[in-house]
């Protein structure tokens, strides 16, 4: 009997370690979190919807510049899978500049990208005790300003354009809470038009076209607190 006994308490003992964590106890990648983000951003044009491929025209397309902002999300540990659900609101320096001759005329002006609008989810594994990869999918929305000069008019629009967006990146944990990111993401938006801001046949050119299809790049690091 006496032997039964110690084999008994030697059994419970080595099998406490597997229940040193209770069940109840939270994943560290679920629940609200907050972050602010900041990085790279390049936005360029691409096909125009009417089938001519803006991709040989001279001069450099891209528009290039930093993009910064805040993001929240709320994430579930489904064991083993992490997903979650989340937005972003960031704003960007991308610009640029010309200067060209269209059709004898000297016309001079510039593009800025404002505002960029993201909601969406993720999905991913973890790849240690406080590492996290994911990838990322949703909705996107972006606003482009711009502005002619040429032949003594000046033409200003302020557009918005629709999009969707696709990333991948990784999560470690710096602390219970505390954590940062790194993160690539495309972003695809259909049919740029700002035609109705003002009337394009007054420039009579073929060389400013509206529906126009935008890529856009972004490489993007961001640190939160999840709560």
């Amino acid at each position: 009997m006496r032997k039964l006994l110690l084999a008994a308490l030697v059994a419970g003992t080595a099998a406490t370690p597997a229940f040193a964590q209770p069940a109840g106890d939270a994943s560290p990648f679920t629940g609200f979190r907050v972050e602010g983000i900041a990085g790279f951003d390049r936005l360029s044009s691409g096909d125009r919807d009417d089938g001519q491929d803006t991709s040989d025209d001279e001069g450099d397309e891209s528009l290039e510049g930093a993009a910064f902002g805040a993001g929240a999300g709320f994430d579930f540990d489904l064991g083993g899978v992490v997903a979650g659900v989340e937005a972003e609101y960031l704003e960007s320096t991308a610009e640029q500049e010309f200067d060209e001759t269209v059709d004898g005329i000297n016309v001079t002006g510039g593009f800025e990208v404002g505002r960029d609008i993201y909601v969406g989810g993720r999905i991913g594994f973890r790849a240690g005790p406080s590492t996290l990869v994911y990838g990322k999918a949703g909705y996107t929305n972006t606003s482009i300003e711009a502005n002619f000069d040429g032949g003594g008019d000046r033409f200003e629009f302020d557009s918005n354009v629709d999009g969707w967006r696709l990333g991948a990146g990784i999560e470690q944990l710096f602390g219970p809470r505390a954590y940062g990111k790194l993160e690539y993401r495309y972003s695809k938006y259909n049919n740029l038009d700002f035609s109705d801001d003002f009337d394009l046949d007054d420039l009579d050119s073929e060389d400013l076209q509206t529906n126009i299809d935008l890529d856009r790049h972004q490489i993007v690091a961001g640190v939160g607190i999840r709560f």
